[in-house]
């Protein structure tokens, strides 16, 4: 039995994974579907007996039948290699990888995190919405493109954050790209109507805290990491200054425990990367990313996250 893992080529967090089922002498198959189809090769039968489909992977040094697979690791793979297809064909051709060779991947359904489970929990109204059903605490929020109800909604809450619904990485050409983190709102930002009204925002009230936590679940196993700043910029936003950041393994309070249970349950997720701040009512939750990070997590702290990655992906070996 074999664990597929789809990730990049460089990918430090896979790499963890990787290293672990090895040490347990579980086979590991590592591919990037970006890789299709320049050296990855895809094939589906599906029997009119209703077996179900049979698909084989193949690179130039390996051959994996899906029917071999235990567990299906998805971390951040590339887009589809179609460049050597002129447009407009191009753009069809990787819609037909999308659909082809994603459709007999998503086929599977021995994924930590399937594919459609992640795209669906990426969206943050979506997930706030579930963390309050689940007993979470979340800040007060709004999603608008209306200046007059941002500024309504700043007057109601006093003071404001601002941060991206998608991702933080704003590309400025091929190779080049800034990232957007958590910023407070100044009411000049609200005078500028024609930027607000561009495009939908999200607003919170900012919330008063003493530090914030990193929760990684996998399955009903929680890693909480505590990170304190030692910046005004790391207090706001700690992605936003690594080197003034220190961690420290905390225990998962029981109604936090209890509520991100009954949230990774209602988004149908297996793993998660969740960020909360610490106040003095309690833990405020502010979003989960179901294909997050967790390496540099595990190196300051020590918390065995690998190892139970591998677990769960090599369950049933």
């Amino acid at each position: 039995m074999t664990v597929l893992v789809l990730t990049q080529r460089f990918d430090p967090t896979a790499d963890y994974v990787v290293e672990e089922l090895n040490h347990r002498g579980v086979d590991v198959f590592r591919c990037d579907p970006g890789d299709f189809p320049r050296t990855l090769t895809v094939t589906g039968v599906l029997s009119a007996s209703g077996a179900g489909w049979t698909t084989q992977l193949a690179t130039s040094t390996r051959k994996l039948n899906m029917d071999d697979v235990v567990g299906i690791y998805y971390r951040r793979p590339s887009a589809f290699d179609v460049d050597a297809v002129r447009e407009p064909v191009g753009q069809w051709a990787s819609r037909e990888a999308q659909f082809g060779v994603g459709g007999l991947l998503r086929a599977s359904a021995r994924w930590l995190n399937h594919p459609q489970r992640i795209r669906a929990a990426e969206y943050k109204p979506v997930q706030l919405q579930e963390a309050v059903r689940a007993g979470l605490t979340v800040p007060n929020t709004i999603i608008t493109n209306d200046p007059s109800a941002a500024r309504e909604f700043g007057n109601e809450v006093g003071e404001m954050i601002y941060k991206p619904l998608s991702s933080p990485l704003l590309q400025e050409g091929v190779t080049e790209g800034r990232m957007i983190y958590t910023s407070v709102v100044a009411p000049e930002h609200l005078a500028e109507a024609d930027g607000i009204a561009a495009t939908a925002h999200m607003f919170q009230e900012r919330v008063k805290h003493t530090g914030a936590v990193r929760l990684t679940v996998v399955d009903d196993q929680m890693f909480a990491a505590a990170i304190h700043g030692a910046s005004d910029a790391a207090r706001l936003d700690w992605r936003s200054d690594y080197p003034a950041l220190s961690y420290e393994v905390v225990p998962v309070p029981d109604e936090v425990r209890c509520g991100v249970t009954a949230l990774m349950g209602a988004l149908q997720l297996r793993f998660g990367a969740l960020d909360f701040l610490i106040t003095a009512e309690g833990w405020v939750f502010l979003e989960v990313n179901p294909n997050g990070q967790w390496a540099w997590i595990e190196e300051h702290t020590g918390l065995p996250i690998a190892a139970t990655v591998a677990t769960a992906l090599a369950r049933t070996i």
